[in-house]
């Protein structure tokens, strides 16, 4: 490392060198020019003096110097610690104490400690005591010798750089602060939340706050906090040329600081018959500038009257810029999402179509957070020979993009599903319709076509959630209905099949779907949000309106959620006259190993809706045995129908129809023989059975009677 040494100061070095020097009048006119100073005149020209205390006899010498801080002259004082009094004040005097008290405790050499005097013209001066203590032979103290020194420089030198110390640090975590809460900030409305909430006007170290904007040659107030009272209406909109303090701030782009609420009316006299909504203090009033536009102001208020340093002022118009950015920033998201949330509202279906022997009611509502946009979809489809298509999906994402492809599939959807295809069907052109599109987004979503004459609902889905059914005695089922991977996925994946499922709608039951945004929330397991709705739906209100409202509001709308959500409900009308005759009716292919354990699945399913009881197990043997003799002794399929017949007692009748005119022949076989019990455990476990033709086949059928329920 290499550079310059600095000597010290030689024999040539002269203070006196530089010559500009402001002329001072001497106020120690005794000491000459060049005569010697003694050590007491050093002293007491630099403000100091000594101190000899005997303990033993309490007497303490004070020289011209101490007499001099002390601002006592010889006649006032006798020798008599106590007759410091008149100068010392007592809280003072008991900081001293407690300085020696503490020193002598601990057994130490010397103490010190500031204090103040009480000079004679009534001023305060602050002052040092430093003592040296002395210690006898036995270690006991005896006396104590010291200075005393005027300190009122040393510590308001000090208490000036602690002050501006603290002052910085107040203001780096206002702007800390202030920059982090609205930095959250999206919106407007959240820009105002941030102003006005419970440490809104803190953040600008004031203690009431007003926000306006300007909008089309207009003022507008949009926020206030702190303030007396409520603003009157006559200020809350006015004139942008309008005497107001926030217009003409606004208008002229030029901040004004204002020292009291008297100087503020002077100023703007039309505030006189408001005096008593504004605080008495000092007044501040920013315009707010973006892209050197003015787009509002900001007032600040304080409790005190006081004239801002340039320090305050300065924090002041940092502040306001940080709100103009904000304010520029949140009113562009909205506009943006006014567009978005527009845009989403026409893909939407604006009418639902009337549906006969039943209602139906939708809800839907955007993200809590972001621009309130999203892929959540629902739908309602009037299908050919009277049925009911019923959709909700869920596009990926929550942004303009998801709403946008939510719009092309819901269409899609929709055209697929009126030409009256099968939901399966249904489902694989609309994943090869999404995967055809130029998107990366996949969809999962679930198609009911729904015949309430009959009740019958033929489902499909894709990676989505089932429905819920809730009967008339508010009995809550989940059925498992099994689906396939996402819409788009599956395609791409080569695996584009939905299976159908068949369910039952029984009159005075409800189904409903929904999208996982009423069910889920961050933190939780969706198992917990499935309950919740369960027993929100068995301990809701019957009339389905009301219903819907309920599970918005208590499952969505109050705790929030960063997801969106759809919710769809339909309701079978109970109908005049008899109820009609709750069926299932399914299909097992010849060449389908799975099939009989399908059925059986889907059984157990109806059989726990209809609360069969404890003849299911009896039915679902009954049906595998039947479904295995036709599949076994027959080249054709099986249709097994399964139908709730009313009346008292409760009895279910099952079908299971082939395409042979092969008669069915009890057999009677050995112990060791491993099948021909079909028939025989058919007639155990029936209370009726029999065979009758069907067209060009036959159908097997068994009727059980249903156990009464316990009251």
């Amino acid at each position: 490392m290499t550079g310059r040494i600095v000597e010290p100061p030689g024999e040539d070095y002269d203070p006196l060198a530089d010559r500009d020097w402001r002329p001072v009048t001497e106020t120690a006119p005794g000491v000459s020019h060049h005569e010697p100073v003694g050590l007491r005149e050093r002293l007491s020209l630099n403000r100091m003096g000594t101190f000899d205390w005997d303990l033993d006899r309490g007497f303490m010498d004070l020289d011209p110097g101490a007499m001099g801080v002390f601002d006592l002259r010889p006649d006032e004082y006798d020798g008599a610690p106590m007759s410091l009094v008149t100068r010392v004040p007592p809280e003072e005097g008991r900081r001293l104490d407690e300085a020696l008290a503490q020193a002598l405790r601990d057994g130490h050499s010397s103490y010190g400690a500031y204090f103040r005097v009480q000079c004679r013209d009534g001023t305060q001066r602050w002052t040092h005591a430093q003592g040296r203590i002395l210690h006898n032979a036995d270690g006991m103290p005896y006396r104590i010798i010291g200075i005393v020194r005027e300190a009122t420089s040393e510590l308001a030198d000090s208490a000036l750089l602690r002050s501006l110390q603290q002052e910085r640090q107040r203001q780096t975590v206002m702007v800390q602060q202030t920059t982090a809460s609205l930095a959250r900030a999206l919106s407007v409305k959240d820009v105002t939340r941030v102003l006005t909430d419970s440490g809104g006007a803190r953040r600008f170290g004031a203690d009431g706050l007003l926000l306006g904007l300007v909008t089309d040659n207009r003022f507008e107030v949009i926020a206030a906090a702190g303030l007396e009272g409520e603003v009157p209406d006559d200020m809350m909109t006015s004139r942008l040329d309008d005497a107001l303090p926030l217009a003409d701030t606004a208008r002229s782009r030029r901040p004004l600081f204002l020292s009291s609420r008297s100087e503020m009316i002077a100023r703007f006299p039309r505030l006189h018959p408001y005096t008593e909504v504004l605080p008495t203090g000092s007044a501040a009033f920013l315009p707010l500038v973006a892209q050197d536009a003015v787009i509002g102001a900001l007032g600040l208020f304080n409790a005190e009257p006081a004239v801002p340093s340039p320090e305050a002022r300065n924090l002041a118009l940092a502040l306001a810029g940080v709100v103009a950015q904000s304010v520029q920033r949140a009113t562009l998201f909205d506009q943006e999402r006014e567009f978005a949330t527009g845009l989403q509202a026409t893909m939407l279906p604006r009418r639902l179509p009337p549906i006969a022997g039943g209602a139906v009611t939708v809800r839907y509502h955007p993200a809590s957070v972001g621009r309130d946009v999203g892929g959540d979809w629902y739908d309602v489809i009037a299908l050919p020979q009277g049925r009911t298509g019923l959709v909700v999906g869920d596009v990926q994402g929550h942004d303009t993009h998801a709403a946008a492809v939510m719009g092309q599939l819901r269409i899609a959807l929709r055209a697929y599903a009126s030409e009256g295809h099968s939901p399966e069907t249904v489902l694989v052109r609309a994943s090869r319709f999404l995967s055809e599109l130029d998107t990366e987004r996949f969809a999962t979503c679930t198609y009911i076509q729904a015949d309430l004459e009959s009740g019958a609902l033929h489902l499909a889905r894709a990676g989505h959630l089932g429905p819920l059914i809730s009967n008339a005695s508010r009995h809550i089922d989940w059925p498992e209905v099994r689906g396939g991977l996402p819409l788009g996925l599956a395609t791409a994946f080569g695996h584009d099949h939905f299976p159908e499922t068949q369910l039952f709608l029984e009159p005075g039951s409800t189904l409903l779907l929904c999208t996982d945004g009423l069910v889920e929330q961050p933190g939780h397991d969706i198992s917990a949000g499935i309950d919740a709705l369960s027993q929100a739906v068995r301990e809701g209100p019957t009339e389905l309106e009301a219903l819907a409202d309920r599970l918005s509001d208590q499952l969505w709308a109050t705790p929030g959620s960063e997801d969106d959500m759809a919710l769809l409900l339909l309701h079978r009308l109970p109908g005049p006259g008899p109820a009609t005759t709750p069926r299932l009716r399914l299909h097992v292919h010849q060449a389908d190993p799975s099939g009989t354990a399908e059925v059986r699945a889907a059984l157990r399913r109806t059989l726990d809706q209809w609360r069969a009881g404890s003849v299911s197990h009896h039915i679902e043997v009954a049906a595998s045995e039947l479904i295995a003799n036709a599949l076994t002794h027959t080249e054709s399929g099986a249709l097994v129908s399964v139908e709730l017949l009313p009346g008292t007692p409760r009895r279910i009748r099952l079908e299971v129809e082939d395409r042979s005119s092969r008669w069915p022949r009890r057999r009677s076989p050995g112990e060791t023989a491993t099948s021909g019990r079909g028939l025989l455990l058919v007639e155990a476990f029936a209370d009726r059975w029999g065979a009758e033709p069907r067209g060009a086949g036959k159908a097997l059928w068994c009727e059980f009677a249903v156990p009464e329920e316990p009251a």
